[in-house]
Order: structure tokens, then C-alpha cells, then sequence
């Protein structure tokens, strides 16, 4: 008996689920402007920040680099080229921050990596990759610009 009770509440549940999956309503003008292909996900490149090979560069040097870094990631954001951008906490791998770029191929990452002062000093060095994510990423930039008071 416990199993037939377990059974029904499992079937249930996945009812339930099934309902709400049914509720979804497929957006396409939202999927177009998003670039998402037809499972709402489109192609990204993923870039981890790394401690670069720049030891010899002053603190006022690091300040100026830093102060451009945080410029470039504002423009490149307001270009729509950079969807999400921030610092890893401290950790063991030399890990600084990520970037995900709003372009397909590595190749054009690159380039817009470069645009860093930080990263062209040499105090960033960059790893990419091809990264496959939702589109609704894509919104991120809207929404902050929405919950933060002050901008970097």
C-alpha cells in the first residue's frame, strides 16, 4: 500500500511540474532579440582573469591599470559586448575575475580582452573558451543597472 501511495504522490508531483511547464509562453520577439536559438540558448566566449606576469609594475602604476580596467569593463558592457564581469574572492589558482563575452569565437574575445589596460600591461593574462548558455543572460546588464545605486 505505501508503495502505491508513494507512487500516485510521484505521479503527482510530476504532474504538477508538467502543469507548470505547460504555463511557459514561448516569447519569440523576446528569443530574436536575445539571439537565442531555438532551447533559448545561444553561444558566449567565457573568460577567467588571471594573476598576469607583471610583477615589476608600481602601486601607482596598478592603480592606473586598474582605473582603466573598470572603464573598459563599463564601455564594453554599454556596447553590449560584455554580458557579466566580476572578481573571484581570494583563492589558491590565481584566479582574479571572469568576463563573458556577447561574441561566438574566441578569436573575437581575444580582441576585445585586449582592450584592457590591465590585460595589455600584462597584470591580467586571460584565459577563453566557447561557452553555451542561456540567452536570457542577456538581460543581466538591464537588471543591474537596475539594483545597483552606484556604478564602478
Amino acid at each position: 500500500m505505501k508503495k502505491i501511495i508513494c507512487a500516485l504522490s510521484l505521479i503527482s508531483f510530476m504532474n504538477v511540474l508538467s502543469a507548470q511547464d505547460n504555463k511557459t509562453t514561448y516569447d519569440e520577439k523576446l528569443a530574436k532579440e536575445l539571439g537565442a536559438d531555438e532551447h533559448g540558448m545561444k553561444t558566449y566566449v567565457f573568460c577567467i582573469l588571471k594573476t598576469g606576469t607583471n610583477t615589476t609594475a608600481t602601486k601607482e602604476e596598478k592603480t592606473k591599470y586598474m582605473e582603466g580596467h573598470m572603464a573598459n569593463i563599463n564601455r564594453l558592457a554599454d556596447e553590449g559586448k560584455l554580458v557579466v564581469a566580476g572578481p573571484f574572492m581570494k583563492n589558491d589558482r590565481n584566479y582574479r575575475g571572469i568576463y563573458i563575452f556577447n561574441c561566438a569565437t574566441v578569436e573575437e574575445a581575444q580582441k576585445l580582452a585586449e582592450t584592457d589596460p590591465a590585460v595589455k600591461a600584462k597584470i591580467f593574462e586571460v584565459e577563453l573558451t566557447p561557452w553555451y548558455c542561456s540567452a536570457a543572460l542577456m538581460e543581466v546588464p538591464e537588471i543591474h543597472e537596475k539594483i545597483a545605486k552606484n556604478k564602478f
